[in-house]
This record gives C-alpha cells, structure tokens and sequence, in this order.
C-alpha cells in the first residue's frame, strides 16, 4: 500500500508551525478581551494585534475587519447584514454556505470553463433595482478563478454591492492590497475569509468591509465586534488565524502549480478520456478537478483512499454524502458532474507528491476497467 498522502487541502490546509505557535501561547493568557482588569487588557492587546494583521495582509483597515467562527459565518453575516432592500444575484457554482444562505437569490450562469458570463451579471443588473452579487474569488472544487475586478466594476456601474467568498483564494492568489472608496482588493465591498484554509485553527474567521458599511449583525450578544458579533472572541483561534495568514504567500503557493500540471499531464498519458474541468481558465495552483465518464466520484474516492491517498469530491460541507456536483452541472457537464473528483495539494506537499497520486489513480482506474470489462 502507497504511504498515506493527504491532497484534500481544499477541505482544511495542515497547521503552520506559524499559526501552531500562535495558538499555544495565546492560550497562557486566561483573560476575557472584553474584561478592563489587567488579564483582560492583555487579551485585548493580542486580539487587536491579530486584528491588525490580517487586515494589513487583506487589504482592509482593522475597524472594518469583523472577526467570526469561520467562512461560514462570515458569509452568512454579509447576505444577511447586506442585502436588505436589495435582491441577491449569487453565482451558480457558490459554495453551499453562500447558497444556502441566500436561498431566494437568482443565480447567475457561468460559461463551460467555470468562469462568471459578465455579460449576463451586466444584463440582470440593469434589468431591476438595487442588488448584492456574490460571487467566490476561487471556487472550491475547481479552482476556477472568477474575473472579480471586472465584476466588482460592472456593480459599481450598476450600483451594486459585492460580497466574495475568498476563504479558497486568500494566501494562495493575489486578492489586491489597499482598502479604497471603491472597495476592498480588486473592488469588493466585503470579503469572507477562513482560518483553517490557511493553514491556521480551526474557529476562525472574518468578514472584512469595504469603510462605511456597517452590517446588521446575525447574533447580538454582548456587544462584541463593534456590536456587529455577539460572543467572546476565541482568542487562541484568532491569533492562530493571523499567524497563518502572514505565512501563506503567494509565491510559497506557486511552487504548487508544477505539481498540479505534472498531475494533468500524467493522467491525461494514461486515460485520454480523463477530463479537467476548468482547465483552460485561470485557477488556483494548488487544484485540479479530475472527471473520469462513467465512474461515480464515491467510488473513485474511496479506491484511491484504500491506496492511502486522500481526496475528495467537493466540497467537505456535506455531511460525508457524495453525490453529483451543482459545480460541474452549472458547467455543463450533464450526468458526469457526479464523476469527478477533487485534488488539492497542501502547502506542505512533498515534491513527490505528484508520483504517487498518479500511481494510485492509475491503479484505481485499471482496476474499474478491468471489472467493467
């Protein structure tokens, strides 16, 4: 059996050593943030600090970062805080934690490549009043990078807010720097973000603002966040989260790109009928979406994690159900949207990492063809 390999990073990116430290040592301070005794003040002190800092590494001003339980949360807080008065347009291959958070939302259609139409954003903007877009920088099982900069353009034409899911892009792809009057990174005006995602805790996460928006919050409590997010801040967490997010670059990202190709070029030697969703656009370099006609994605998963690989087949918010993705039918992809499956490369990923995928799935597939024969 092949030595285990995880290549679900897409699901949850290994700890840093970074974001590990962070964590250790906030947890020997025992104060409340919230508390004005002197343990209290100390806390405070590392929550505001950690606050700085993913703000400086996103782009946003530490006022406007508002500091919540994961990208779930953050981007239940935008569609909710955001959208009163305005209808929801929401790309069809979201991530379930924006679809179902805005159930009512008219989706907008993606071409084959996995890419916004912005022709049909522009139409469905001018075509009714006031709305709020969301749209993913990066999409979870595809990697597929959206235009956000063009997109964040035609809102602002149109007088309408942009709200990105960037938990799959932030420390992997440039989101932009500087917080201006037209929004935050490439032009949105709020930005989910997820700790576990970088290589930091599990917990954490944040909604950053573009300045002047001030959304109602999901929860009261008891006046934390600027009243924007009741409950003590999980301050271990969120130390941890920033850490993390001052460690993933970039350029440390892009090392991953050869090994994702090598993965491509590969399979597609030894199955010509293997397809990549998403191939010809722009995507994250450390994702590759592979669709074998004919095999369940489940079935695939669990030969290759017999193999001691371990991958997914979207995205890990299912409760463990695998079935076909709303990702690959938006795409066009037919019956074959449930025969894909997700490879993520990790940050920490072993040059031979590449290798050793490719013999498992070539086995795996070998065994399928000879049973099917």
């Amino acid at each position: 059996m092949t030595a285990g390999l995880a290549l679900d990073a897409n699901a949850t990116e290994p700890l840093r050593p970074e974001a590990r430290a962070a964590v250790l040592a906030a947890l020997d301070l025992p104060g409340n943030p919230s508390s004005v005794h002197a343990e209290g003040r100390a806390a405070r002190r590392l929550l505001e600090a950690s606050r700085t800092s993913i703000a400086a590494r996103f782009g946003a001003r530490p006022q406007d970062v508002v500091l919540t339980a994961g990208g779930t949360e953050a981007n239940a807080l935008a569609i909710h805080g955001l959208s009163a008065g305005r209808r929801i347009l929401a790309g069809a291959t979201e991530h379930p934690a924006v679809l179902r958070a805005a159930p009512q939302a008219t989706l907008l259609p993606v071409h084959p490549d996995g890419t916004i139409d912005l022709a049909a954003l522009d139409n469905m903007l001018a075509a009714g009043g006031p709305a709020l877009v969301c749209l993913m920088a990066a999409n979870n099982e595809t990697g597929v990078l959206h235009p956000i900069a063009a997109a964040a353009a035609l809102c602002r034409r149109h007088g309408a807010l942009l709200h990105v899911d960037a938990v799959q892009a932030a420390g992997r792809v440039a989101l932009g720097q500087g917080a201006n009057s037209q929004g935050l990174g490439q032009g949105a005006d709020s930005l989910a973000l997820s700790a576990h995602k970088l290589g930091g805790p599990k917990g954490a996460g944040a909604l950053l603002l573009r300045p002047g928006l001030d959304p109602a919050p999901l929860f009261a409590g008891g006046g934390q966040e600027r009243g924007r997010r009741g409950g003590t801040e999980p301050l271990p967490a969120i130390a941890g989260f920033a850490a993390a997010a001052q460690a993933a670059t970039q350029a440390a990202a892009a090392r991953l790109a050869p090994l994702r190709d090598a993965i491509e070029t590969a399979i597609a030697g030894i199955a010509p009928e293997a397809r990549f969703p998403g191939q010809g656009a722009p995507r994250l370099p450390n994702t590759t979406s592979i669709l074998l006609p004919g095999v369940p994605a489940e079935t695939q998963v669990i030969a290759i994690d017999l193999a001691g690989m371990r991958v997914s087949a979207g995205a890990a918010c299912s409760s463990g159900k695998v079935g076909a993705s709303h990702v690959l039918a938006a795409m066009g992809f037919g019956a074959d949207a449930a025969c894909a499956i997700r490879v993520s490369l990790p940050w920490n990923a072993p040059d031979d990492a590449a290798e050793r995928f490719v013999a498992a799935w070539k086995a795996m597939r070998d065994r399928l063809v000879r049973r099917a024969a």
